[in-house]
């Protein structure tokens, strides 16, 4: 476990807490994921901890049985493992997980809090075989304002993994008014950790990349996932690079009303210098 502070919590000073988890899910095991999971979670001090992409189910899937036998509804079993720990530790997490909606499977993301399940976030653009397998999600990019136990208010979106890839995820959730972008993954393109920190710039946001590592095999072909979970600045400084392999928690704190003042100087800002009306969006 990496962190940058005394573990703990601090006070009212409008500043957020937070913890990037890395981890390597097992195929097809929920409850041996969830338990692991236990291990990594057990003594954070963080108001908001994000985790990896499909962290019930792993990522590589054989077939449409397999999926549909680790689909749960949220509210389900998953955001019920994450009320216990969001109670416990005072906590927002975030986590992925495959969604079932009727007869529809969606590669989700459940927002938990103290106070139960937020939002569940369904993944907008499907990488490669999840095509397969996951409807495209449907609700948008959402935004939502969350409170901590220590007093402060900060402004939460969520993209999963291959969304980095369209710069309009980031953006819209900006443009909606988000502090924090958590960003579940489960990353095998290597681009992705020189990405985010221009994601994070151009939209003058923090965001928290919390991917897994290891091997996956559907019989056929083996996908290596990259590691190097991160956390950037709205500068674009990078506040943590993970290791490509391991298991790992950062823990540090920002200041969630940085990501607000987009002035680039005294003439421009970020946000208020966009000219909509000059880009041709109909392509």
């Amino acid at each position: 476990m990496e962190s940058s502070d005394a573990t703990h919590r601090p006070d009212t000073d409008g500043m957020l807490s937070i913890a990037c988890v890395q981890c390597a899910p097992k195929y097809l095991q929920p409850d041996a994921n969830r338990d692991a999971v236990d291990d990594l979670l057990d003594g954070i001090h963080a108001d908001l901890i994000v985790l990896p992409e499909l962290l019930t189910s792993g990522y590589f899937f054989r077939s449409a049985e397999d999926v549909a036998s680790v689909a749960e509804e949220t509210p389900g079993p998953t955001t019920e493992w994450m009320h216990g720990w969001a109670e416990r530790l005072d906590a927002t997490l975030v986590a992925g997980l495959p969604e079932r909606d009727g007869d529809a499977i969606f590669n989700s993301a459940a927002t938990v809090g103290p106070a139960g399940h937020v939002d569940t976030y369904r993944k907008v653009h499907l990488f490669n075989e999840e095509k397969r397998w996951f409807e495209p999600g449907n609700r948008g990019f959402p935004v939502h304002d969350i409170n901590t136990a220590s007093g402060t208010s900060y402004r939460l979106g969520v993209m999963i993994c291959f969304d980095w890839y369209f710069p309009e995820s980031a953006r819209t959730l900006a443009l909606h008014g988000a502090d924090v972008i958590a960003h579940p993954s489960n990353l095998v393109l290597p681009h992705c950790p020189n990405s985010m920190p221009i994601r994070a710039r151009e939209n003058h946001v923090f965001t928290i990349t919390a991917n897994r590592y290891g091997s996956e095999s559907n019989g056929t072909e083996t996908l290596d996932f990259i590691g190097q979970s991160s956390v950037c600045a709205p500068t674009g400084d990078v506040l943590y690079r993970g290791d490509r392999e391991g298991d790992e928690v950062f823990t540090t704190r920002i200041s969630p009303l940085a990501a607000r003042d987009r002035a680039i100087n005294a003439y421009n800002d970020t946000f208020a210098d966009r000219r909509p009306d000059a880009y041709d969006l109909t392509g």
